[in-house]
């Protein structure tokens, strides 16, 4: 009566923690309030304590606690596949044995003595692996409630809220001309050439990173710096205060770079991490743009964007630098886009402002993996680049429009219209 009692409550939690995640996400879907509420008060909270907890152990919980799920779905599919090749022997037995116990039956005359004997009770064994699957998948259920409970807390809420240029530009019209657009480019543009011949190289060219002095003066590294530039972001804009934890390089660097990923925000550990083989250049910005997924922007774009701002504040040359080529590339590819779509008005906006010349070595530095990587990666590869990049990027894509951001993957590109609308709301002439 006790078990009974026991597997009754317990199904009684299941379902009151599948009807909270419930719940949770028809409210954040039906109201914008109700999540920009949680990310001001609630979600905080989690950054706080169990993100400082996390923060405590030097390598990715979040990229363990993968590995740790993958072993869990891989062992209950194997059950699964065991229970199911036993159902399949114990059928086939039985067709069998039905057959001999009708065979039996027409030589004894018609008797059907088989047909009266008592099954073989179940081996201890098997009655030992039936328990222990049946616990096994009281511990998938449990696991599986707890990953779609936090992933609504930490994420799936996030998707729903006011966005950065509603809380802080107020409305705009979103119309910009190709002028614009154009100054915003070379302002970023020249930057970036002025800002290549500041830094210190190796003897091949590569950039590198000679640390950086925080607002107290103290000799900082990378991590640290992202950390404090965030929190100098937060004076500006208060959504952004609050407590950072320091970034942290993945072991699966190898595979995110054959994903053609940076970085990426880990929900259910609360952590900021980055792929520590692509190019140094793409650090600074990864780093802020992962973090600022921790202060409740989920958008990739505006993450985008955060980073940028988060770099080209500070006094330090080599994040200046990071954040400017962060954006070049996207900048460039919407004149290119405007060029195709109305070439006569391309031509005739370049004539009153024409886009800067980029110099070859900052395109030299705007690279995600240099060549020499990109060697030993597809050469110890267990599957090739192409095939995981495509299916990173069919994942990425579908889970942005699950989320309601239609234009999935390509929402990546609207970190521009940010841009646009941040020079024009501070009055700037980028030109």
């Amino acid at each position: 009566m006790e078990r009974r009692g026991f597997f009754r409550r317990s199904r009684l939690v299941y379902l009151g923690i599948a009807a909270l995640v419930v719940l949770l996400n028809v409210a954040a879907w039906n109201s914008s309030a109700f999540s920009d509420w949680y990310i001001a008060h609630v979600f905080p909270v989690w950054v706080g304590t169990y993100g400082r907890v996390t923060g405590l152990f030097p390598f990715s919980v979040g990229e363990w606690l993968i590995g740790a799920g993958l072993l869990v779905l891989g062992l209950a599919a194997l059950l699964g596949i065991v229970w199911a090749g036993m159902g399949i022997v114990l059928a086939v037995r039985h067709l069998g044995d039905r057959r001999r116990e009708a065979v039996s039956a027409v030589g004894a005359g018609g008797e059907d003595r088989g047909m009266s004997a008592e099954a073989p009770p179940q081996s201890g064994r098997f009655r030992g692996f039936r328990k222990v699957s049946i616990l096994y998948y009281r511990f998938f259920v449990w696991t599986l409630l707890i990953v779609c409970l936090i992933m609504t807390l930490n994420c799936f809420i996030l998707y729903h809220a006011s966005t950065f240029s509603e809380h802080y530009f107020g409305e705009d019209d979103n119309v910009y001309t190709l002028e614009e657009l154009i100054g915003v480019y070379n302002m970023v543009a020249e930057q970036c050439n002025r800002l290549s011949g500041e830094m210190f190289r190796d003897e091949s060219g590569m950039a590198l990173y000679p640390g950086s002095t925080g607002r107290d003066g103290e000799l900082l590294d990378m991590e640290d710096m992202a950390r404090e530039l965030m929190a100098r972001l937060g004076e500006e804009y208060p959504q952004l205060k609050g407590y950072y934890p320091r970034p942290k390089a993945l072991l699966t660097s190898d595979f995110m770079c054959q994903q053609h990923m940076q970085g990426y925000y880990f929900p259910f550990s609360m952590e900021a991490n980055y792929n520590d083989v692509m190019h140094i250049l793409n650090f600074p910005s990864t780093m802020c743009h992962e973090l600022a997924h921790l202060r409740g922007y989920i958008y990739e774009d505006e993450a985008n964007f955060i980073g940028y701002l988060a770099c080209v504040q500070s006094e330090d040359a080599f994040f200046q630098y990071a954040g400017y080529l962060s954006v070049l590339v996207y900048l460039r590819n919407d004149i290119y886009k405007a060029r195709r779509e109305n070439s006569a008005a391309y031509e005739e906006a370049i004539e009153r402002i024409a886009p800067v010349e980029v110099e070859a070595q900052v395109w030299e530095d705007n690279v995600f993996v240099v060549d020499e990587e990109w060697d030993r990666i597809n050469g110890k590869a267990l599957i090739d680049t192409e095939v995981v990049d495509k299916a990173a990027d069919v994942f990425i894509d579908t889970n942005l429009k699950i989320h309601g951001i239609s234009d999935g993957a390509v929402s990546y590109s609207r970190v521009v219209r940010l841009l646009l609308q941040y020079y024009r709301y501070h009055g700037l002439q980028a030109t």
